[in-house]
């Protein structure tokens, strides 16, 4: 994490720092060019050629060590400041002592603003006060007394300094704030997705495990009740902190069973598509389900998506089915419905897919509580898949009415950008024919 830190802090403060080359540049051309401009008033011109040359040498020397926060070292910036502060202390010895009671300027001119700003940019607010006391003190001395343009000059100077500092101290805190956020994303997202393929294989053996252990009783009634046990223990681990809290009621979930979407004529690649990196037809995903008290109603177009998305999206049919097999009975009826809707001038289209059931439906509440129990089917199975395609799952149940399954998932998310299929992780395929309380 620390490497992706310094990626990101980096990232942000490179322009500063070539901003600040530039200045450090433009600025030692300013200063001989005011010294050119009245170089006959001056009383020892060599001491500030001499002094111009040195400023010229280091100034193109060291501009590898300004252009990043590691280059420029604390030995650089001392050495870069003791450069200033000589040419401020060095100019009542090369200038005439009317023009430097006038308010003249110093050898090194505004040049010193930029060592003063490579503190700011190297350790902060602190680091640029520190600088510019010193600085601040040359120019007093080079003046012989506190003058109001000096003293104007120099307050000007510390306050700028300082500022820049700050807003640089507030930059990195940001950014290492912004990457542990995306850190903490990504980690809840792979956690989401392992919680999600423990639901659809492991969970579902276990719960079929404990079931048939009891019908068989003997030893493989106490291997049941261990399978159990360790069930619940599973479902408290992966489902614990897995959402936040804001999320709990539109997530909340019941037990689902996801089918074999693999057997269905798709084979992955090494990088998670299919075989042959062209979209699949979700049609012929969708089709082994429909049978006895299972009607499916598709488009006579071929409905296309990236072969990752649309095993995705079978995968949560599969879960909503099984769901109606589970909760509404063996003879339930449930139906299928799969669209294409076109998109707008500007907006994509994006592929709908319903699933109903005439069942008894679900009570008010009950998803909640089979969240609190760890039951994520639907927060996982069914939600989490479409949620990671960026799609959504909408569900909608009224007592006594049946439960209606909306899957939505965009065109242009399901084909990926740029023409590429998106790629969501592998789902553990699971047992067929295991049930789990609601």
């Amino acid at each position: 994490m620390a490497g992706r830190e310094h990626v990101m802090r980096m990232s942000v403060e490179l322009p500063l720092w070539r901003a600040l080359v530039g200045y450090r540049l433009l600025s030692a051309v300013y200063a001989v060019g005011v010294f050119a401009s009245a170089h006959d008033q001056f009383v020892r011109p060599w001491v500030a050629v001499a002094y111009f040359a040195v400023l010229a040498a280091w100034t193109l020397a060291t501009l590898p060590r300004v252009a990043n926060a590691d280059s420029c070292t604390g030995r650089f910036l001392a050495a870069d400041l003791t450069v200033a502060l000589t040419g401020i202390l060095l100019t009542p010895v090369a200038d005439a002592h009317e023009r430097v009671q006038a308010g003249g300027p110093t050898l090194p001119s505004i040049w010193t603003a930029g060592a003063v700003l490579a503190f700011a940019l190297k350790g902060g607010w602190r680091w640029a006060a520190f600088a510019s006391t010193p600085v601040a003190a040359a120019n007093l001395l080079e003046r012989g007394g506190p003058a109001r343009d000096t003293v104007h000059n120099v307050i000007l100077v510390w306050v700028a300094a300082i500022a820049i500092g700050y807003v640089v101290e507030v930059a990195r805190a940001s950014e290492r704030t912004l990457a542990r956020a995306l850190e903490i994303e990504a980690a809840t997202r792979e956690r989401e997705r392992l919680a999600r393929d423990i639901h659809d294989g492991v969970l579902q053996v276990l719960a079929m495990v404990q079931r048939r252990g009891a019908v068989i009783g003997g030893e493989a009634a106490e291997l049941g009740r261990m399978a159990g046990e360790q069930e619940v223990a599973l479902r408290t681990l992966v489902s614990s902190g897995l959402l936040p809290v804001s999320r709990v009621s539109e997530d909340a979930a019941e037990g689902a069973v996801v089918r074999a979407v693999d057997e269905a004529d798709v084979e992955d690649g090494d990088d998670g598509t299919a075989a042959g990196a062209g979209p699949v037809d979700l049609r012929g995903l969708l089709a082994p389900y429909a049978r006895a008290g299972v009607s499916l109603a598709e488009p006579g177009a071929p409905v296309l998506l990236a072969p990752a998305a649309a095993r995705e999206v079978a995968a949560a049919v599969g879960a909503a089915l099984d769901n109606v097999r589970k909760h509404a009975g063996e003879h339930a009826r449930a139906w299928i419905l799969v669209e294409d809707e076109p998109g707008r001038p500007g907006e994509p289209g994006a592929i709908l897919v319903t699933v109903r059931d005439d069942g008894p439906g679900i009570p008010a509440g009950r998803l909640a509580e089979a969240e609190g129990e760890g039951r994520l089917g639907v927060a996982q199975s069914i939600r989490g898949r479409l949620r990671d395609l960026g799609g959504s799952a909408e569900l909608v149940s009224v007592p006594g009415q049946g439960t209606e399954v909306e899957l939505k998932v965009p065109k242009d998310t399901a084909h990926g950008r740029h023409g590429e299929p998106v790629q969501p992780a592998k789902h553990v395929t699971p047992a067929r024919g295991k049930a789990t309380k609601r």
